[in-house]
């Protein structure tokens, strides 16, 4: 089974490519153009084994808004194209990581039923480098989940003083709950539902 996918998105603000795949290694290269963004998306790969190519074009000249949402609403489809029938994976998936003086929690159903809960600090810094500002990080992951069709909860148990690190731990958390949840589990041969389908 081969569990990959590339997405193809242009519109009169963007224009750019999202590949992907599951069963990588968390090889990736990304260019957006929002260098705390890319970073953000290298620590997704990384650390959820997911192959991912970014290549992205937009209008920054505005502000990084509409190049990051873009971005986030192809990586949702190509995940979910990726994941096909969703047969044989573990559906589930969840990951607590601390980041320094951050505590970080995800949990994920791949459930094809798009939800998205959120709790992070309200009174963080507005802008981590000259170009992300840090209301983006639940626009992002609300954008990816929708896309992706999959309920998705991330929250800040406790914060210091570091936006970077609060928005990091949240980025590292998904990913480690990704890959839990994308794993495939040798002892389910249909796709892992009461209903039988996902």
């Amino acid at each position: 089974m081969t569990r990959t996918a590339r997405v193809e998105r242009e519109t009169s603000e963007t224009k750019l490519v999202v590949e992907l795949d599951l069963d990588g290694t968390g090889t990736s290269s990304i260019s957006t153009g929002v260098g705390f963004y890319d970073h953000m998306l290298t620590a997704l790969s990384r650390h959820s084994g997911i192959d991912l190519t970014v290549r992205a074009d937009g209008d920054l000249h505005i502000d990084a808004h509409h190049t990051v949402e873009d971005v986030a609403i192809a990586l949702g489809q190509a995940f979910a194209q990726a994941l096909g029938d969703k047969r044989g994976i573990t559906r589930y998936g969840d990951a607590t990581i601390p980041m320094d003086e951050v505590l970080a929690q995800a949990a994920v159903d791949l459930s094809g039923r798009p939800y998205f809960v959120h709790a992070e600090p309200a009174d963080m810094t507005p802008m981590i480098g000259p170009d992300y500002p840090t209301s983006l990080t639940k626009h992002v992951l609300e954008s990816f989940a929708f896309n992706a069709r999959i309920s998705l909860h991330v929250r800040v148990l406790y914060a210091g003083r570091d936006a970077h690190h609060i928005v990091e731990g949240q980025f590292k958390a998904l990913a480690r709950a990704l890959r839990a949840a994308v794993a495939l589990d040798p002892r389910i041969t249909d796709v892992p539902s009461t209903k039988g389908a996902l």
